[in-house]
């Protein structure tokens, strides 16, 4: 057995989950199809979950979401729908409280990078064109090639041939409309994204990226309610720059100065999620599970949580410390991203029925779905939850504690951060403590760091366990009396929580 894990594609989805595999210890080798990195972008933007999922990686002496960052253009506020009223970043309790705006190809480059660094290869002109697997592994071909390994990933797109092999069904919605998009340099730069929406012409949206293009978007009326055939039809059309100028004038009156377009594209609103996303030792993330109308890089960021979801419980099956629950049960890759993905169906079906009903009625709907964000209420928080990825949460055992599920902010650890500290390989338990009375639970797969009390419903706990991908797996709660902030004793029932999520499973393999 040559490698671990193979990984079919190398988009971003992909050059992750090889990545945090890599830092688990795990070997894996990646392969593409093309014939080698991509040049256009299909998506943008990068939400701040995403971010904090990606300072767990280092490269060069650098987290790789500072990387990012320094390359990208960052934002405070994030558009639904592309609604005139926008989403409030810069009060979240992340590192991150904005959009970054980046070309996906710059992502896929610094995770290259990072995977080179690490000596985990990335071949391309490899498409894996057939697989066999039986208890103990799986047979990869990739043409002439065989590769054997423990698991196979399909980070392969909406195509993806890993879900065929594997037998995944893929329902879901036929497409019904046509949308254009192009990445353009404008004769008139624009300093922030502007949204036009017009209920007899159609919708434009403008937004800048950092190296002076503007990805630009929109569809019109004529381009909606379509049947699958249609869409085939129209998409099959050569796209060329005097269309695009031409479609502009006929939303807004005028080419809106577009000079010169980079990359000329097309995108629907086809809306499928994969009835499994495993099945034996195949596994599938990103596109090749799930597919809807790009709406605010939510494909994107939505994909590399899958991939921070899947590496780490995959690496602790391959390396025999998974529990049953993760391996196979209630807490396991497909239990807790199959409804995530089937939630952002339904988001972005919302958002290209607010986008594209081309109606008074549409319009009427955008007007009050604009009016609610601009107050600031719940239907704000909720959607800048969602979007931001900082309030998805999992589903917790019966009875236990409110936090067990959420993801955990960024803890002060002496001398780190728990985002510094997050390791692929094993849990952290931030011990509140003032006499570090949790050091004894220590072990290999348990890294106990001493941490500063958080706020709110954090302030009432003695320590947390937080999972490799940032989210709570355990808590203790304070049971020593306030006049003895120095007792010693550990609740009984925390030890056997940890253990429960640090125990080898009986059984690897479905």
């Amino acid at each position: 057995m040559n490698t671990d894990v193979v990984i079919a594609g190398a988009g971003p989805v992909g050059l992750l989950t090889a990545a945090l595999l890599d830092a688990a210890g795990v070997r894996v080798q990646v392969f593409e199809r093309e014939a080698g990195p991509s040049v256009h972008s299909k998506a943008t933007t990068m939400h701040p979950r995403t971010l904090e999922v990606l300072t767990a990686l280092e490269t060069g002496g650098r987290r790789l979401s500072d990387i990012l960052v320094g390359q990208g253009r960052t934002a405070p506020r994030a558009h639904f729908a592309a609604l005139p009223t926008m989403l409030d970043y810069s009060d979240l309790n992340t590192p991150f409280p904005f959009v970054l705006m980046i070309p996906q190809a710059r992502t896929e480059r610094a995770l290259t990078d990072y995977l080179h660094e690490h000596g985990v290869p990335v071949r391309y002109r490899r498409p894996v064109t057939g697989v066999e697997q039986d208890a103990s592994g799986v047979r990869v071909h990739t043409g002439d090639d065989v590769h054997e390994a423990r698991y196979l990933v399909g980070a392969d797109g909406a195509r993806s041939v890993v879900r065929r092999l594997a037998g995944i069904g893929f329902p879901g919605a036929a497409p019904s409309l046509v949308g254009f998009a192009a990445d353009v340099e404008l004769a008139d730069p624009l300093g922030t994204p502007s949204h036009r929406w017009n209920r007899d012409t159609g919708s434009l949206s403008i937004v800048p990226l950092p190296d002076g293009q503007y990805r630009i978007f929109g569809a019109e009326p004529a381009d909606t309610g379509l049947t699958a055939a249609e869409v085939r039809e129209r998409r099959a059309r050569p796209q060329s720059l005097e269309e695009l100028r031409a479609t502009l004038r006929r939303i807004t009156g005028t080419d809106c100065g577009v000079r010169t377009a980079s990359w000329l594209t097309t995108a629907t609103d086809g809306t499928r999620n994969a009835d499994r996303y495993r099945v034996g030792r195949l596994l599938i993330a990103g596109d090749a599970a799930h597919i809807h109308l790009p709406a605010g890089g939510q494909g994107l960021n939505v994909g590399l949580q899958d991939a921070a979801n899947l590496a780490w419980k995959l690496a602790a099956e391959h390396q025999g410390w998974a529990p049953d629950w993760l391996a196979d049960g209630p807490f396991d890759y497909d239990s807790e991203r199959r409804p995530i993905s089937a939630r952002l169906a339904a988001n972005t079906l919302a958002q290209g029925a607010l986008m594209h009903t081309f109606t008074p009625g549409g319009e009427a709907l955008r007007g009050m779905f604009s009016e609610l964000i601009g107050q600031a209420g719940d239907m704000a928080r909720e959607l800048t939850g969602w979007l931001s990825g900082l309030e998805l949460a999992y589903p917790a055992a019966e009875g236990a504690h409110p936090l067990v599920g959420t993801r955990a902010p960024d803890l002060a650890l002496t001398g780190s951060s728990l985002l510094h500290a997050l390791r692929q390989d094993a849990c952290v338990l931030a011990d509140f403590t003032p006499s570090g009375r949790y050091a004894r639970i220590a072990s290999r797969r348990v890294d106990v760091r001493t941490a500063r009390p958080g706020a709110g419903a954090w302030s009432a706990l003695e320590a947390a366990l937080i999972r490799p991908d940032g989210y709570v797996a355990a808590v203790a709660e304070s049971t020593a009396p306030a006049s003895d902030p120095h007792a010693s004793a550990v609740p009984d029932t925390f030890p056997d929580e940890v253990a429960r999520w640090t125990a080898p499973a009986t059984s690897l393999v479905r």
